[in-house]
This record gives C-alpha cells, structure tokens and sequence, in this order.
C-alpha cells in the first residue's frame, strides 16, 4: 500500500460495485496521512467521468477519506459559505495509481444555511437491484447515514469549522495560493 506524504499530489477514483470506473479526480494535495485517513484538497481540478467527459471543479475543496466509515466528505469552500456533499461509499484504498473507493449513488449536500438532503435515492435503489447489491452492504450504509447526519449535527470532525479553517490554512500554505475572503 502506498502512502503519500504532505504536499503530495494524488489522483482519486471511483468505481461502482460491479466494478466499472465511475469519475477520477486529478491533482489533491495531501494534507495530511494516518493509518486511517486521508485529508486532501484540490482547487480547480480535472474531473474525467467513465464515459470520457471532462470538467474542472469551481472552488478549492477539502477532501475526508476514512479506512473504517462508508463515507467520504468533501468540504467546497466558497466566497457565499462552505457547502458539503457527503459520499455514501465503501472505505478507500490507496496504491501507486490512485485512491480508490466504491461509489455507492446514496449522497447527503449540506447547505452553508445548515439545510441537509439526502440524494440519489433513486438511483440508489435502481443500482441496489441492478447489481444486486448485498443485504450486507445495505444495512451498513443505512447505518452510515446516521453516523453522517450525527456529524453534521454534532459539526464533528469535517463539519467543524476550525477543521475547515485549519485545513484550508494549511493548504494555502503548502500551495501558496491566498486564501478567499
């Protein structure tokens, strides 16, 4: 397993569970590695969808993958307040290529008013069935929603604002960009 040190570039891939590539991300800067996490940031960065579009993200935005939750967050900071749009899917693993997680179509967005919405439950059931996706997995990302929503409820770990602040700073450090006011 590779692990990327601070001020490293890594790119980020997503799969969905019958195994087909579902986006990669170019260029996150590692912020900070520990046997059980990642934090990231990437800003204005190259977006490749599986059927070969492309888009570049709009605004820096702060990255949370974990070894253990069936989550990931990703933090947008922009110039109206900070947004999130939480990932329902597998734990990460990293190699020389990239990081890798399994997409599983469930997504909660906060709003920078605090409002949350669960979406893609459509495509969440219609993927379910298509891919026979186990009772297993099922209740465990059931359960993950409300480790999530317990998060931003509680403004735990990503959902703080100094872990936003703290982050942020240290990326516009090892970048040398100047931070949006």
């Amino acid at each position: 397993m590779h692990h990327p040190k601070e001020g490293e570039f890594i790119t980020t891939m997503s799969f969905k569970h019958d195994g087909s590539l579902h986006r990669t991300w170019r260029d996150s800067m590692v912020l900070k590695t520990s046997d059980q996490s990642i934090i990231a940031c990437n800003d204005h960065t190259l977006v490749t969808e599986a059927d070969g579009r492309r888009w570049v993200t709009r605004e820096p935005a702060l990255l949370y993958f974990h070894k253990h939750y069936w989550f990931n967050i990703v933090t947008m900071i922009r110039q109206k307040g900070v947004s999130y749009y939480c990932n329902l899917a597998s734990p990460y693993v990293i190699d020389e290529e990239a990081l890798k997680y399994i997409d599983y179509d469930l997504d909660i967005k906060v709003f920078p008013d605090g409002e949350k919405r669960l979406l893609d439950v459509d495509e969440y059931e219609l993927h379910r069935k298509r891919m026979h996706y186990p009772k297993e997995i099922d209740h465990i990302l059931k359960e993950n929603v409300k480790i999530l929503v317990e998060w931003i409820n509680e403004e735990k770990g990503p959902f703080s604002k100094e872990y936003v602040e703290l982050w942020y700073e240290r990326y516009c450090q090892l970048s040398n960009k100047k931070p949006l006011q």
